[in-house]
């Protein structure tokens, strides 16, 4: 499969319920939204996350991204990489 802005190859499997071609990371189809049973890894989302399975969340600062879901951990958020540069809470 190709990425529709760049041309170059993402890796990708065929979805087992409607053929389409779907990014091999996909945990569901974007095309008919069959979930997609990974058992590669038994490993828990939380935990591949950034380590959000240590966090206290009452204390959590989010993303001052604005349109980013992650909070900041070290100093920098867990899913898009921006830095933080204020206070702590």
């Amino acid at each position: 499969m190709k990425c529709p802005y760049c041309d170059k190859e993402i890796l990708g499997i065929t979805c087992p319920e409607c053929g389409g071609s779907i990014p091999e990371d996909s945990h569901y189809c974007l095309y008919c939204g069959a979930e997609l049973h990974s058992t590669t890894t038994g490993e828990d989302d939380t935990k591949s996350a950034g380590g959000a399975d240590s966090i206290d969340f009452q204390d959590r600062i989010p993303c001052p991204d604005g349109n980013c879901i992650g909070i900041i951990i070290d100093g920098k958020c867990n899913i898009c990489g921006k830095r933080y540069k204020g206070k702590k809470k």
